[in-house]
């Protein structure tokens, strides 16, 4: 399967909630510490207990690359971990030039084998077009991330009238010959979302924030609820893998990714009686 057929699959199925796996040592539950391998075993249980209801995983690189080669092994076997038919993400957010970007490219792709990546544009095309060259590959561009920051540059205003966020999503799509280009919107940006969501096209979209940086789940959902396009995976991190420290702490996670996805499900149900 390629990238896009992955999430083709499991968004026309239902599933939206993308897992983020930005796993932290000191806040995962303390019983796992006694392992070898706390990350993991963490990591490990996460996936058993949401690879049904998830439509992708995405691995944030800064969590693991932190503890060097061990770090990057982990990445490998929580790869290893995740069932060949749901999208995995690497989290990396690349953009360079020249054999730089060659390079990058060859390592989320060739050597760790990732479905999907999240990039930044603001270097140009040819920052991006080494991973362009994948076709069978999916590349988040940011566009509107959801930090308060977004808004020293993305959210400017430029001559021609548009922000640059705007400009983006715009040649994202001239970029998306091969159908393997994405594009990263914050799901804390819930006004901009509304006004820009039919420039995505048939684009996938990648949206960040719900939970812990105070995007709705819901907000989102009806965003899309009347759009052709239902590409769209929602990244929960913290809110569904940290929502319990117990001992029988992958109860609670299961029970959260089925929530997510039954307050989905109603969502969509409703706008499609109305």
């Amino acid at each position: 399967m390629t990238a896009r057929d992955k999430i083709d699959s499991k968004t026309s199925a239902g599933f939206h909630i993308c897992v983020g796996l930005d796993t932290d040592i000191t806040k995962i539950p303390q019983h796992l510490l006694k392992h070898s391998n706390p990350i993991l075993e963490f990591n490990k249980i996460i996936v058993e207990n949401t690879y049904r209801e998830a439509a992708a995983y995405k691995i944030n690189f800064a969590f693991y690359e932190k503890d060097g080669s061990q770090g990057f092994e982990t990445i490998h076997q929580t790869l290893e971990l995740i069932p060949k038919d749901v999208l995995t993400i690497a989290d990396a957010k690349r953009g360079d030039i020249g054999n730089t970007s060659q390079m990058y490219a060859q390592s989320i792709y060739d050597h760790f084998h990732f479905d999907a990546i999240t990039l930044h544009p603001y270097m140009g095309f040819d920052s991006l077009s080494p991973f362009l060259e994948y076709k069978n590959k999916l590349n988040f561009i940011l566009a509107l991330t959801s930090n308060s920051g977004s808004s020293d540059f993305e959210k400017q205003k430029l001559e021609t009238g548009k922000f640059l966020y705007q400009f983006v999503i715009e040649k994202v799509n001239e970029w998306n010959k091969d159908q393997n280009c994405g594009i990263v919107f914050g799901a804390t940006n819930i006004d901009e979302l509304n006004a820009n969501i039919d420039s995505f096209h048939n684009l996938p979209i990648l949206l960040p924030g719900v939970g812990a940086q105070g995007g709705s789940l819901e907000e989102v959902a009806k965003a899309f609820s009347n759009k052709r396009n239902m590409n769209y995976i929602i990244n929960v991190s913290r809110a569904l893998i940290y929502s319990d420290d117990s001992k029988n702490f992958e109860l609670k996670v299961f029970q959260t990714i089925r929530e997510y996805n039954s307050t989905l499900h109603s969502i969509l149900n409703t706008a499609n009686q109305s």
